[in-house]
């Protein structure tokens, strides 16, 4: 969390009577810092209650030396704190348990991932070009891709009732295509309220494995066929009453979107709907919020080539494509995302 500055020395810094980049580094050492004790166990060993130095660092197998360092680091980034019994989790370092819970694995997520692929950052500013292929990077990399499906799949879990509630579909439904949707969460939500819908998953071989297992999980394997794919290259099955392209297309660049918009109506019989998910490129709401899009942003056009397009550009794309103009729908549990629900005409 951001150093608790007294406020005469942030307004310093803020005057350029000081190098504010300085708390800049000193946040990349907490967050490198707090990474490490996340893989460490501390903060889940801490769940238990305050800790004396001697006795975590025998049950954690560290070196007690080392361990105080890290954690004096993490006294003053407000993750612990240190009192007469020992260290103790803060209110903000509550937030964080393991690699594996919560927000501790998006935090070790994006610590590999700007570990892994952020270097060279400005050759992709210079050129336009991203230097490195996100996702060959996660196939790489079983560990750190199924960290990032959880985070996909927590993330679809926490808005897919919201999202039926917003963005309905037409009549009784018989055929759905979910392309790039390879955990199956919002088609399996779609299908339990409509019995008589099948569905159509579209996604590269590795990421169609979490729907499989869950489909499985669910009893719904007869009405489920998972489609291995590049979204790039495959051509997507026609007749479709529904399509969902559901935080897909910030993945590329314009004129690829554009294509995929095309091809995902191009599926739709006449009448059907198109209903896509995306990452507002400027939300409403905090500065956090503001800040974090603005770095995911940056972190699409690196790493993918991608970027976060306006909901109006992808609107103008589905009525080019043969669509009435669609109704926006931003959801409220998760503030950045935003839906477009278009008909097909014809």
């Amino acid at each position: 969390m951001p150093l608790d500055l007294p406020p005469d020395e942030a307004a310093t810094l803020r005057r350029g009577e000081g190098p504010a980049v300085q708390i800049d580094l000193v946040q990349t050492m907490i967050f490198h810092a707090a990474v490490a004790a996340l893989r460490l166990g501390v903060f889940g060993a801490l769940e238990r209650g305050p800790r004396e130095l001697g006795a975590l660092a025998r049950e954690l197998a560290v070196d007690e030396a080392n361990l105080r360092a890290l954690l004096r680091l993490l006294v003053t980034g407000g993750y612990l704190a240190e009192g007469g019994d020992g260290y103790e989790r803060t209110p903000a370092g509550a937030w964080l348990a393991g690699p594996d819970d919560g927000f501790g694995a998006v935090l070790d997520f994006w610590h590999s991932l700007i570990g892994g692929l952020w270097q060279g950052l400005e050759e992709t500013v210079r050129t336009g070009k991203p230097q490195r292929d996100f996702y060959a990077w996660l196939q790489e990399r079983p560990d750190v891709l199924t960290r990032f499906q959880g985070i996909q799949l927590r993330i679809a879990e926490w808005v897919k009732e919201e999202v039926l509630e917003l963005a309905g579909l037409p009549g009784e439904p018989v055929r759905l295509l979910d392309l790039g949707g390879g955990h199956a969460t919002y088609s399996i939500a779609y299908c339990r309220r409509h019995p008589g819908l099948s569905a159509t998953v579209l996604d590269l071989p590795g990421a169609l494995e979490p729907g499989r297992a869950t489909v499985e999980a669910e009893g719904m394997t007869g009405r489920f066929t998972f489609l291995p794919g590049d979204l790039r290259t495959a051509e997507p099955p026609g007749g479709q009453d529904v399509v969902l392209l559901f935080n897909v297309l910030h993945g590329f660049p314009a004129d690829t979107a554009r294509t995929l918009v095309d091809r995902a109506v191009g599926a739709l019989r006449p009448g059907g709907r198109l209903i896509v998910m995306e990452t507002l490129a400027d939300p409403v709401g905090s500065v956090r919020e503001e800040a974090f899009t603005r770095g995911f942003d940056l972190n699409l056009i690196h790493t993918q080539g991608g970027r976060l397009h306006p909901v109006e550009e992808i609107a103008a794309w589905t009525t080019a494509a043969g669509c009435a103009p669609p109704a926006r729908r931003d959801l409220v549990r998760a503030a950045g995302f935003s839906l477009l629900v278009a008909d097909r005409q014809g």
